[in-house]
């Protein structure tokens, strides 16, 4: 199966995707601003330089986007119909470094909160945040 648009228009789409300060990560900042919790962003120094960093907490947050990470069982995350093959491959790829990972912040002592990009949905949106001010200061 052929894409519908052609290279230069899928180009353009493709560049219009942001990786960093995405309306998720930024409602979850906001969020945790507005709660008085101070943290960094994008600390080079931690495993997968988490989208945000609670050094008093000994915690970091990551903030999924469901296509991105593959999001199991999510209605967001449906693979593409053209090059299928590759798009699993790489998401596939996406999963394995966020798992290996996880599991060096772990070893390393640090909280993990990962927050799917669908549970910042209106619907779900407030009871996500309160759920992660709850962990955080457990």
């Amino acid at each position: 199966m052929t894409d519908i648009h052609n290279i230069a228009t899928r180009s353009y789409n493709m560049n219009k995707i942001k990786g960093f300060d995405t309306k998720p990560e930024m409602l979850v900042r906001r969020f945790l601003y507005s709660k008085g919790i101070r943290y960094r962003l994008y600390q080079k120094e931690l495993p997968g330089k988490p989208d945000v960093s609670l050094s008093k907490y000994k915690t970091v947050i990551f903030v999924n986007g469901c296509f991105w990470h593959g999001h199991s069982g999510c209605r967001y995350f449906v693979v593409p119909k053209t090059k299928t093959e590759w798009w699993n491959d790489k998401i596939q790829k996406t999963i394995e470094r966020d798992n290996q990972n996880k599991l060096a912040l772990e070893n390393a002592g640090w909280k993990i909160i990962t927050i799917w990009e669908c549970d910042l949905k209106k619907v779900k949106r407030d009871n996500t945040l309160e759920n992660l001010y709850t962990k955080i200061l457990m």
